[in-house]
């Protein structure tokens, strides 16, 4: 029996989720490659050890990246447990020396364990500060265009709602009141369903 109502659409699938099999496969494909042409032109054994090396140079950097992580941690709990006792809160600087790139600095050491050439060219990239700031900037900015744009009522909205400090580190409870929102009192609404004579 049908309903004569239309069939729901589909979501609509985004385009990073219809190229990335697309890119990983071509990546593979172009990493095999690359390496075959170097250990013809270089040597297997000259191979084995660029892949060896990479991998025991990604390893000490995640190693170190995930202490430095713990470092930083800890002297950020050591911080507030500090402003907590003497009511005065962590300066700015404070608070941005320890937000660090750690994250760009694990993924590098995470490109440079991948067996591959192109993923330890990339992986060495991502061992240079100057790289990884610039793109900890724009991560930053394209995760607030992401958040900006977000539907009322999404999980970036309410990520962004969280974000909303007080100069002086706390966050502020509230309710975000939009423009497009009628404005007026509210009336408070009766849960139980009218009476019908």
């Amino acid at each position: 029996m049908t309903t004569g109502a239309p069939p729901p659409l589909a979501p609509k699938r985004s385009r990073a989720r219809t190229f990335l099999p697309l890119a990983l496969a071509a990546w593979m494909v172009l990493e095999i490659w690359l390496l075959i042409a170097v250990a013809d032109a270089a040597g297997g054994l000259t191979v084995f050890g660029l892949l060896v090396g990479g991998a025991v140079l990604g390893a000490v950097v995640i190693k170190r990246a995930g202490r430095r992580a713990f470092k930083n941690l800890t002297e950020t709990f050591q911080q507030a447990q500090a402003a907590a006792q003497t009511g005065v809160p962590p300066t700015a600087g404070e608070r941005a020396g320890a937000r660090d790139r750690n994250g760009f600095l694990m993924l590098g050491g995470l490109l440079l364990m991948i067996p591959g050439l192109i993923s330890d060219v990339a992986g060495l990239l991502l061992l240079v500060p100057p790289v990884r700031s610039l793109l900890g900037r724009y991560a930053d900015k394209a995760a607030e265009r992401r958040m900006a744009a977000a539907p009322p009522g999404s999980l970036q909205d309410a990520f962004q709602q969280a974000r909303i400090h007080r100069p002086d580190g706390k966050v502020v409870p509230g309710e975000v009141i939009r423009e497009d929102a009628p404005q007026g009192p509210r009336q408070p609404q009766d849960p139980r369903p009218p009476l019908t004579p």
